[in-house]
């Protein structure tokens, strides 16, 4: 490019727009914690008391709160600038997620949520995604896919939960609210939906038996007719080999980070697993 082009090779990246990138010959590591930091001023919470988690546990909040209004452009800035902080911190994909549904009409129950959310951060301001350098021999795309069940108090959605993983890496994930509601757990779980491209079989990890049942036999699409035809599209691809399912135990099931809040306990095993972890002495 160098020579067809007017430019200077800097080197390795090492920031754009916000990302620390770190690269060795261990791996490749990105944070966001000088912008983490920026965010943390902003609020005024700079040196606040730290929290072990995003969220608490089974939290519950509703837009009809009954508490008290707070500005809602301060809302929106910092809830804002903590979507942003998502693009490296998987584990705050789920609480980040949840309070940006109170947008419009925020309280102070909603801001305590957010500010539990900064105060977590604070604690792992160093915290970023760990990718390990690829092997030669290239392993398939699993994808860990995972769903609660009515947990919207509001419009009783459902929230689904997917990790896309390659070389054991986490390359991308979403947390976000279904747009029909699902009546059982197997349609939520099977309303977790996937899109494929022409590649390798991709290894698809639920948890929910019934709905690897209805993913695979036609004869079970009989009783699920309520469900919108392209959410079937799962079955298409099972049918064509380009999507493998596979039953994994609740406990293995990685996507539950991105679904739900949950135990510090819980939470920080899941949060390891997907190597989110200090980046720092990788540096």
């Amino acid at each position: 490019m160098q020579s067809t082009f007017q430019m200077s090779d800097l080197g390795l990246l090492r920031y754009y727009l916000g990302l620390e990138v770190a690269q060795t010959a261990e791996g490749v590591t990105v944070c966001q914690s000088t912008y983490a930091a920026k965010i943390l001023e902003t609020a005024g919470l700079t040196g606040c008391k730290p929290t072990c988690t995003p969220m608490e546990p089974h939290l519950k909040l509703s837009k009809q709160s009954t508490s008290p209004a707070v500005d809602s452009t301060r809302y929106r800035s910092i809830v804002g600038s903590l979507r942003y902080l998502v693009n490296s911190r998987p584990d705050l994909a789920y609480s980040v997620g949840f309070v940006s549904h109170f947008m419009e009409n925020p309280t102070t129950e909603h801001l305590a949520a957010v500010k539990r959310i900064l105060r977590y951060i604070s604690r792992t301001l160093d915290h970023g995604c760990h990718y390990q350098r690829r092997k030669k021999e290239q392993s398939p795309l699993v994808v860990y896919s995972d769903s609660d069940l009515a947990g919207d108090v509001d419009t009783r959605r459902s929230t689904t939960g997917v990790l896309f993983f390659l070389d054991n890496n986490l390359i991308t994930w979403q947390s976000q609210k279904q747009k029909v509601v699902a009546l059982s757990s197997c349609e939520a779980e099977y309303m977790a939906e996937l899109r494929g491209e022409e590649a390798d079989a991709a290894n698809l990890k639920i948890d929910n038996q019934s709905a690897i049942a209805l993913s695979r036999n036609p004869v079970f699409h009989d009783h699920s007719k309520h469900i919108d035809a392209r959410y079937h599209f799962i079955w298409e691809c099972v049918e064509d080999g380009r999507v493998k399912i596979e039953f994994i135990g609740t406990e293995e099931q990685l996507a539950d980070i991105a679904t739900k809040a949950l135990t510090w306990e819980h939470f920080c095993e899941l949060r390891s697993r997907i190597e989110v972890q200090s980046v720092q002495h990788r540096h």
